[in-house]
Protein backbone atom coordinates (compact mmCIF):
# COMPACT_ATOMS: atom_id res chain seq x y z
CA UNK A 1 0.00 0.00 0.00
CA UNK A 2 2.94 2.33 0.81
CA UNK A 3 4.21 1.87 -2.76
CA UNK A 4 1.11 2.64 -4.35
CA UNK A 5 0.31 5.53 -2.08
CA UNK A 6 3.97 6.72 -3.45
CA UNK A 7 3.22 6.23 -7.18
CA UNK A 8 -0.54 8.19 -6.75
CA UNK A 9 1.86 10.98 -5.16
CA UNK A 10 3.74 10.75 -8.25
CA UNK A 11 1.14 11.12 -10.40
CA UNK A 12 2.26 7.96 -12.03
CA UNK A 13 -0.51 5.29 -13.18
CA UNK A 14 0.44 1.83 -12.19
CA UNK A 15 -1.12 -1.50 -13.78
CA UNK A 16 0.89 -4.03 -11.27
CA UNK A 17 1.72 -3.62 -7.36
CA UNK A 18 2.64 -6.86 -6.71
CA UNK A 19 5.51 -8.65 -4.18
CA UNK A 20 8.70 -7.19 -5.25
CA UNK A 21 7.25 -6.07 -8.76
CA UNK A 22 5.95 -2.66 -9.62
CA UNK A 23 4.46 -2.62 -13.70
CA UNK A 24 3.55 1.45 -14.06
CA UNK A 25 1.73 2.41 -17.72
CA UNK A 26 4.15 5.72 -18.54
CA UNK A 27 7.55 6.33 -18.88
CA UNK A 28 9.05 8.28 -15.74
CA UNK A 29 11.90 10.43 -15.47
CA UNK A 30 14.97 9.95 -13.91
CA UNK A 31 13.65 13.32 -11.69
CA UNK A 32 10.44 11.42 -10.85
CA UNK A 33 12.53 7.95 -10.84
CA UNK A 34 15.04 9.75 -8.23
CA UNK A 35 11.95 11.24 -5.94
CA UNK A 36 10.28 7.35 -6.35
CA UNK A 37 13.37 5.73 -4.94
CA UNK A 38 14.18 8.34 -2.07
CA UNK A 39 10.49 8.46 -0.90
CA UNK A 40 10.42 4.45 -0.55
CA UNK A 41 13.70 4.50 0.96
CA UNK A 42 12.28 6.40 4.21
CA UNK A 43 9.68 3.94 4.04
CA UNK A 44 12.14 1.18 4.75
CA UNK A 45 11.50 0.23 1.01
CA UNK A 46 14.08 -0.16 -2.32
CA UNK A 47 13.68 0.35 -5.96
CA UNK A 48 15.68 -1.73 -7.60
CA UNK A 49 16.73 -1.21 -11.78
CA UNK A 50 19.57 -3.51 -11.20
CA UNK A 51 18.26 -6.67 -13.85
CA UNK A 52 20.23 -9.09 -11.76
CA UNK A 53 19.43 -7.73 -8.37
CA UNK A 54 15.52 -8.10 -9.60
CA UNK A 55 16.58 -11.04 -11.12
CA UNK A 56 17.52 -12.61 -7.37
CA UNK A 57 14.20 -10.79 -5.81
CA UNK A 58 11.93 -11.90 -7.43
CA UNK A 59 13.36 -15.89 -7.24
CA UNK A 60 13.42 -15.10 -3.36
CA UNK A 61 10.01 -14.11 -3.77
CA UNK A 62 8.81 -17.02 -5.44
CA UNK A 63 10.81 -19.33 -2.64
CA UNK A 64 8.82 -17.67 0.33
CA UNK A 65 5.69 -17.72 -1.36
CA UNK A 66 6.20 -21.40 -1.95
CA UNK A 67 7.30 -22.08 1.45
CA UNK A 68 5.46 -19.72 3.49
CA UNK A 69 2.13 -19.10 1.90
CA UNK A 70 1.33 -21.94 -0.07
CA UNK A 71 -1.46 -24.01 0.65
CA UNK A 72 -0.58 -26.83 -1.31
CA UNK A 73 2.61 -29.11 -2.02
CA UNK A 74 4.18 -27.95 -5.73
CA UNK A 75 3.48 -31.22 -8.08
CA UNK A 76 6.45 -30.67 -9.93
CA UNK A 77 10.01 -30.12 -8.61
CA UNK A 78 10.79 -26.95 -7.29
CA UNK A 79 13.47 -26.54 -10.28
CA UNK A 80 10.69 -26.66 -12.74
CA UNK A 81 8.11 -24.67 -10.73
CA UNK A 82 10.82 -21.74 -10.50
CA UNK A 83 11.67 -21.56 -14.27
CA UNK A 84 7.99 -21.43 -15.10
CA UNK A 85 6.87 -18.88 -12.20
CA UNK A 86 10.51 -16.94 -14.12
CA UNK A 87 10.41 -17.63 -17.13
CA UNK A 88 13.92 -18.58 -17.01
CA UNK A 89 16.15 -21.83 -17.45
CA UNK A 90 17.14 -23.09 -14.28
CA UNK A 91 21.16 -23.24 -14.64
CA UNK A 92 20.86 -19.26 -15.32
CA UNK A 93 18.58 -18.57 -12.63
CA UNK A 94 21.40 -20.75 -9.98
CA UNK A 95 24.31 -19.67 -11.03
CA UNK A 96 23.02 -15.79 -10.67
CA UNK A 97 21.97 -16.49 -7.55
CA UNK A 98 25.15 -18.48 -6.60
CA UNK A 99 27.21 -15.61 -7.72
CA UNK A 100 24.87 -12.79 -6.72
CA UNK A 101 24.27 -14.16 -2.95
CA UNK A 102 27.46 -16.23 -2.22
CA UNK A 103 25.11 -19.08 -1.48
CA UNK A 104 22.92 -21.54 -4.02
CA UNK A 105 19.47 -21.30 -4.06
CA UNK A 106 18.61 -24.95 -2.60
CA UNK A 107 20.49 -23.44 0.73
CA UNK A 108 18.17 -20.50 0.71
CA UNK A 109 15.41 -23.30 -0.34
CA UNK A 110 16.01 -25.32 2.92
CA UNK A 111 17.05 -22.66 5.10
CA UNK A 112 13.28 -21.17 4.61
CA UNK A 113 11.92 -24.69 4.93
CA UNK A 114 13.60 -25.27 8.26
CA UNK A 115 12.33 -21.70 9.34
CA UNK A 116 8.74 -22.71 8.35
CA UNK A 117 8.87 -26.27 9.85
CA UNK A 118 9.66 -24.25 13.14
CA UNK A 119 7.06 -22.48 12.99
CA UNK A 120 4.81 -25.56 11.82
CA UNK A 121 6.24 -27.37 15.28
CA UNK A 122 5.12 -24.18 17.33
CA UNK A 123 1.71 -23.98 16.16
CA UNK A 124 1.16 -27.35 17.04
CA UNK A 125 -1.98 -28.29 14.79
CA UNK A 126 0.12 -31.02 12.31
CA UNK A 127 2.27 -33.99 13.40
CA UNK A 128 5.75 -34.27 12.07
CA UNK A 129 4.28 -36.72 9.53
CA UNK A 130 1.55 -33.91 8.17
CA UNK A 131 4.06 -31.28 7.83
CA UNK A 132 6.62 -33.61 6.07
CA UNK A 133 3.84 -33.89 3.42
CA UNK A 134 2.82 -30.33 3.37
CA UNK A 135 6.99 -29.29 3.15
CA UNK A 136 7.10 -31.08 -0.06
CA UNK A 137 9.56 -34.40 1.26
CA UNK A 138 9.70 -37.64 0.49
CA UNK A 139 9.68 -38.77 4.30
CA UNK A 140 9.81 -38.15 7.74
CA UNK A 141 13.70 -39.05 7.64
CA UNK A 142 14.32 -36.36 4.89
CA UNK A 143 12.76 -33.69 6.64
CA UNK A 144 14.38 -34.68 10.23
CA UNK A 145 17.96 -35.09 8.54
CA UNK A 146 17.71 -31.63 6.91
CA UNK A 147 16.00 -30.15 9.93
CA UNK A 148 18.87 -31.18 12.25
CA UNK A 149 21.57 -30.25 9.75
CA UNK A 150 20.21 -26.56 9.82
CA UNK A 151 19.25 -26.27 13.45
CA UNK A 152 21.15 -29.00 15.53
CA UNK A 153 18.06 -30.41 16.92
CA UNK A 154 15.98 -32.98 15.68
CA UNK A 155 12.12 -31.91 15.10
CA UNK A 156 11.14 -33.55 18.46
CA UNK A 157 13.81 -31.99 20.32
CA UNK A 158 12.63 -28.78 18.94
CA UNK A 159 9.13 -29.40 20.16
CA UNK A 160 10.61 -30.18 23.36
CA UNK A 161 12.24 -27.16 23.77
CA UNK A 162 9.32 -24.35 21.75
CA UNK A 163 11.67 -21.47 23.58
CA UNK A 164 14.23 -21.78 20.63
CA UNK A 165 13.57 -18.31 18.80
CA UNK A 166 12.80 -18.71 15.15
CA UNK A 167 14.68 -16.26 12.60
CA UNK A 168 12.75 -13.63 10.87
CA UNK A 169 12.41 -14.56 7.09
CA UNK A 170 14.06 -11.53 5.60
CA UNK A 171 17.08 -12.32 7.51
CA UNK A 172 17.66 -15.90 6.36
CA UNK A 173 20.24 -16.09 3.14
CA UNK A 174 21.67 -13.06 3.48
Amino acid sequence: MMVKDELKKLGLHFIIVDLGVVEIMEDISEEKKALLKANLFESGLELMDDKRAIMIEKIKNVIIEMIHYADEPIKITFSEHLSEKLNQNYTYLANLFSEVQGTTIEQFLILHKVERIKELIIYDELNITEIAWKMNYSSVAHLSTQFKKVTGLSPSHFKALKDKRRSPIEELGN
